[in-house]
């Protein structure tokens, strides 16, 4: 099976309806690293039920179609995807409870030619059921690494978010746990990949490798702390590209520059000195 691309730009995903509550907002924390010092109670804000907030970062799974690559007639082979680039919008702060619909379309194919894979850019708009009121506007290029020469139109990636050549602002390390892959699958991507050694071998892994959206979660809980004071309200907008994978139980160093209220990030992998999440485009409120 390979790419056809007119099938694949016609293709429909069913829209997912999803209710989620507490237990939901706090399993999404702990899966993103929150809640590993009990005593921190900026932490506990997101992990325990009292006064109990949403990380923002949550709106990208949220009406989460599921796994529609392997599951839907694509020609992807979809053992070897990866996510390239994941961004969100928030156009209201997230509830600890509600019941959404995502509705989720493909936007382009890009052939980037044979032997160099393919890229899938999608876009789902998220909003609440009772009222239509959106919520969210999820965006997420996916890297078909085995798919590329199907064929498909020349075009070019959009560009990256330029990252300033100047030191830093500031610096946040967060470690990651062991189980965090297994922890945080359970919040909605399932892929194999994340859990199974014999999957990640296939895919070209020595071991099983953390979740792209963990990653873009961790990168999130670094941006909230250092320049949002761990207040959600202050969070509109966050985008990054995907650089490298980390591997679960390593420490992931995020660098910020603030210019107004845009917010340039990348984040590397402190052990193997790598940048795994580059590219990074955050907006926060004064």
């Amino acid at each position: 099976m390979a790419i056809v691309y007119d099938e694949l730009m016609a293709l429909q995903i069913p829209a997912r309806e999803q209710g989620y509550g507490p237990k939901d907002c706090i399993l999404y924390a702990l899966g993103v690293g929150l809640g590993q010092d009990p005593m921190d109670e900026d932490q506990l804000g997101f992990v325990y039920e009292k006064n109990l907030k949403a990380l923002p970062t949550m709106a990208a799974v949220l009406g989460h179609p599921g796994f529609w690559m392997r599951e839907l007639k694509t020609g992807i082979d979809w053992v070897r995807i990866v996510n390239g680039e994941q961004g969100v919008r928030l156009h209201r702060p997230l509830k600890i409870e509600d019941t959404v619909v995502g509705r989720q379309h493909i936007v382009e194919v890009i052939d980037k030619g044979a032997g160099k894979g393919a890229l899938v850019l999608t876009e789902r708009k998220v909003a609440d059921k009772t009222t239509g009121q959106p919520i969210a506007t999820v965006t997420q290029t996916t890297f078909c690494r085995a798919d590329g020469g199907f064929g498909g139109p020349r075009r070019e990636a959009p560009e990256p978010h330029p990252i300033p050549t100047r030191a830093p602002d500031s610096v946040c390390d967060l470690a990651t746990r062991p189980e965090a892959a297994l922890i945080y699958r359970l919040s909605g991507d399932r892929n194999p990949l994340h859990a199974d050694p014999a999957v990640a071998k296939e895919a070209g892994f020595p071991r099983p490798i953390l979740h792209g959206l963990g990653n873009f979660g961790l990168a999130g809980h670094a941006v909230l702390k250092t320049m949002c004071g761990y207040d959600p309200q202050k969070l509109v907008a966050f985008a990054c590209r995907f650089s490298a994978p980390v591997f679960p139980g390593e420490t992931l160093r995020t660098e910020m520059w603030r210019d107004g209220e845009v917010v340039s990030f990348r984040t590397r992998v402190v052990e193997r000195d790598v940048v795994a999440v580059n590219n990074g485009r955050a907006e926060v409120r004064p």
